[in-house]
């Protein structure tokens, strides 16, 4: 007789049915968090979109109008940038897209509307996680939800950082990938590492990739003791090259994005400066970039105070997100009429940062298992777990223990091109609640021994619900309230003011003190509540599944009720304001677009000019709103264009300027003096440093006379270089005796190609209002031959033309996105090759173990 072996396909079946649950739950608190308005169709306004809402304009304009493909060019915004930083979109993706679309129900059927395939996308992210440190189904749960409720995650839906969420949803498969090939399971890791490290950098967010390398390379450090202790050492190496295999394959796929990110990188503002900072009062030089990243008062603008810390335990310790205390305070109905108004002017936050738009909240209960896992777990993942906690913390306090940022600043590669540290505490929000959960399963396993560990349960309760209940009573004991900002504003008004400034700041800390106290109450009774479960279980008066299911209701209660305050329905309206707002037409933008001109350029002075990408919405805009803008248009924005340097806006081609008129409202006015889209010049103003460029700015005739850098002497070979000296700081070549004829006609114009017809009676030299990347630019002659591009007067390009009546075609066709196609091409077929094995093994398994197994 044959033992009966089940087949693969009523096995999988059969261990499906608990998965789908799984799926069906997360698509329900999914769903349920953003109804009504998923249901109704309303969108959410997001300041972060809506400044950059603008950008690209002019390349979707462009498609929609010819059928063309995809311009990785725009002239949108600050004259014109590379698209790498803007839509990053390359052919090559488009597998693995699809393959995003079906795991998070967005493809066939879009199952998932609006952001809420972000929150299925993180819940089952850290289920997978949980799963692969071997947890059961209901922890696992668990777990997904401590992650995915953390405050700060749905606080970035509200901002609009949509590409930093969407990194964060793949990074726990990432891990979980890791964990199954160092626990032997090879291809299956090796292919999960490689899909979920594919998608999370094709969710192009590198700082949150790159923040949880640390807690990744803690993890490999803990396995390798492990295999020490265990003498191992050959499982391992073998799962570091599957690691390292995946690692590659995933780059590979997302070659074209990271070698373009990095190329694009050292021309922003994060690549550095060439020029010498500037002076300011007290003859100290102003601190900005160097030529090695970002400077580090622009690094830690955004660091999380150390008191600040504790808002992972009570949500508005600091006060939560940046506001009006009178928009959002009940406490305010206590405040003296006289004082209503200044009070409810105060800011609802007063911690460490410039503002914020909430605290990071992991929920109480999870942050008292948190610290009652470091008592009670063992093993290397508690240690590694641990170290990311306590990195992550440190770090996010940025100028607040400077002697640690400076150490990474300065040595730690990459670290410099990141700003805004606080955001590292994205690891902590990972490293807690997966500590928070194995100190449950802990609990639950051995619930009597636990409670017998005095030290362990005193200590964790001591650290959360004592200071809760303290901070309840007396906050204005331990707490200031007020920042130092505030202190500073109170200390002036005592001396200058006739309002009584004492009984003022009185009031703003009672006020203040009523957020903290209620809040910090609410985390008493959340670990409160939470403890009654878990004594019950200890008690054996519930079963283990209750007691995972209770403390996983409360839990989600909590988060969601915090989160709520930051994103909640009433943000949520009609997807025609959402547009109105984010995009408006004004009668101003419509009367200069009756201008058919294809080449002009606009200057808006009725908004944040240099943050604000609305105009690019409408025109070809002088300013624009993005985080890593070229580096020399910056400069030319600080040196030049903020000082009103016409001469500048004219090599621009700002025909119109923006502006507003308290009688008479938006106004424009159009410029006669803008250059147009080329020109020829006479003579070159040779420089020697880019200091030097720019200072010329000032002074230089720029319609007649071209600034060059003598690094593009080659180029310009046909000239002789006059050498500038210190008497003759205005040194130039002539490039004829007398002026000579010229006239430059613009053909077509679109976002990544320009054609000209030129004439010219003498060889001279071009330029042309378009902003200079060295990257990507060709420049043809008669469609034959290709002419050098040089950079001119700082920011634009300029070309040799020989005499004559030319055709000139200008395309940004770079040669390194046909090679990394085709290297991603390649990685995407090993990516496919390494899923389908993973999909197949399991099945060849059990086929050889039903064909193995002994006939009686």
């Amino acid at each position: 007789m044959e033992a009966k072996v089940p087949s693969s396909t009523s096995h999988y079946l059969r261990s499906s049915v608990p998965v789908i649950g799984v799926v069906i739950f997360f698509l329900f608190l999914a769903l349920a968090y953003f109804a009504p308005a998923v249901f109704e169709g309303r969108e959410l306004f997001q300041q972060d979109v809506a400044g950059a809402s603008g950008n690209a304009s002019d390349v979707y304009k462009h498609m929609e109008a010819t059928g063309e493909g995809f311009s990785y060019w725009t002239n949108s915004l600050f004259g014109g940038m590379p698209m790498y930083q803007i839509a990053p979109s390359y052919p090559s993706v488009g597998v693995i897209r699809t393959i995003q679309d079906v795991l998070t129900l967005q493809w066939p059927f879009t199952l998932l509307p609006g952001y809420s395939w972000l929150l299925f996308a993180m819940l089952g992210g850290f289920y997978l996680f949980m799963r692969a440190l071997r947890m059961e189904r209901l922890p696992s749960v668990l777990g997904a939800i401590m992650w995915t409720f953390s405050s700060y995650f749905i606080i970035l839906i509200t901002a609009g950082h949509i590409w930093k969420l969407m990194t964060l949803c793949f990074i726990p498969p990432t891990i979980a990938g890791i964990i199954h090939t160092y626990r032997g399971r090879y291809l299956l890791g090796g292919a999960m590492t490689a899909l979920f490290a594919a998608l999370q950098i094709l969710s192009n967010h590198v700082q949150m990739s790159y923040y949880f390398a640390f807690l990744i390379v803690f993890l490999l450090i803990g396995y390798f003791v492990e295999a020490l202790r265990g003498k191992a050492l050959r499982s391992f190496i073998i799962a570091t090259c599957v690691t390292l295999f995946a690692g590659a394959i995933a780059i590979g796929i997302n070659g074209s994005n990271l070698y373009h990110t990095y190329e694009y990188g050292q021309e922003t503002i994060r690549g550095g400066s060439e020029l010498t900072p500037e002076a300011t009062e007290g003859n100290q030089q102003q601190v900005q970039a160097t030529a090695k990243g970002l400077d580090k008062e622009y690094i830690t603008a955004w660091s999380y105070g150390k008191g600040e810390t504790f808002t992972l335990l009570i949500p508005n310790l600091y006060g939560g997100a940046s506001g009006a205390l009178s928009e959002g305070s009940a406490n305010m109905e206590d405040v003296p009429a006289e004082f209503q108004q200044i009070i409810g002017g105060m800011n609802h936050y007063w911690g460490d940062q410039p503002f914020t738009a909430g605290p990071v909240y992991v929920g109480a209960f999870v942050f008292f298992l948190f610290l009652l896992g470091i008592f009670i777990v063992r093993g290397p993942l508690k240690w590694a777990l641990l170290a990311g906690t306590a990195l992550s913390i440190a770090l996010a306090w940025g100028h607040n223990m400077m002697w640690l940022t400076d150490l990474f600043i300065d040595y730690m590669p990459l670290y410099n091109k990141f700003r805004t540290v606080s955001s590292i505490l994205v690891v902590a929000e990972f490293t807690i609640p997966a500590l928070a959960v194995l100190a449950l399963v802990e609990f639950a396993r051995h619930p009597k021994e636990v409670l017998q560990d005095k030290v362990a349960v005193y200590a964790s309760l001591a650290l959360t619900l004592l200071p809760c209940l303290v901070l309840w009573l007396v906050p204005q004991t331990f707490l200031g309230l007020m920042s130092d900002a505030e202190h500073e504003m109170f200390r002036q008004a005592m001396g200058n003011s006739q309002l009584p400034v004492s009984s003022i700041m009185s009031s703003l800390k009672e006020v203040r003190a009523g957020i903290v106290s209620a809040d910090a109450l609410r985390s008493a009774i959340v670990i409160i509540l939470s403890l009654v479960p878990c004594v019950l279980y200890a008690q054996g008066k519930i079963k283990k599944s209750l007691l995972f299911a209770s403390i996983g209701v409360i839990t989600l209660c909590d988060l969601w009720l915090v989160d709520k305050r930051y994103l909640n329905d009433d943000l949520f309206i009609p997807k025609e304001s959402v547009e109105a707002q984010a995009r408006p037409v004004t009668a101003v933008d419509k009367a200069i677009a009756e201008d058919k001109d294809p080449h002009y350029r606009v200057m808006n002075l009725a908004v944040n000019s240099f943050n604000d990408a609305t105009t690019s919405a409408n025109h070809r805009s002088v300013g624009g709103y993005h985080a890593a803008k070229l580096r020399r248009y910056q400069d030319l924005i600080e040196r030049q264009l903020a000082k009103q340097n016409m001469a500048v806006y004219n090599m621009l081609d700002t025909r119109y300027f923006i502006f507003a008129d308290q009688e008479h409202g938006l106004q424009y006015q159009k410029n006669p003096e803008a250059f147009g889209p080329a020109w020829f010049v006479n003579d070159i103003r040779w420089v020697t440093t880019a200091d030097e460029e720019m200072s010329a700015l000032d002074d230089t005739p720029l319609r007649t006379t071209a600034i060059v850098d003598k690094r593009f002497e080659g180029e310009l070979s046909s000239y002789k270089a006059a050498p500038a000296t210190a008497t003759d700081s205005l040194a130039t070549d002539s490039l004829q005796p007398a002026p000579a004829i010229g006239q430059v006609e613009l053909l077509s114009y679109a976002p990544s190609q320009a054609k000209y017809r030129v004439t010219t009676d003498v060889p001279r030299l071009l330029v042309f209002s378009e902003i200079y990347y060295p990257h990507g630019w060709h420049l043809t002659l008669d469609g034959k031959e290709e002419l050098p591009l040089v950079r001119a007067n700082y920011t634009l390009r300029a070309a040799y033309i020989p005499a004559g009546t030319h055709e000139l075609t200008m395309i940004f066709d770079p040669a390194s996105i046909h090679r990394t196609e085709l290297v991603a091409k390649i990685c995407t077929a090993l990516l496919a090759l390494l899923l389908l094995a993973s999909l197949v093994q399991p099945f060849l398994k059990r086929k050889d173990k039903k064909a193995t197994t002994p006939q009686h």
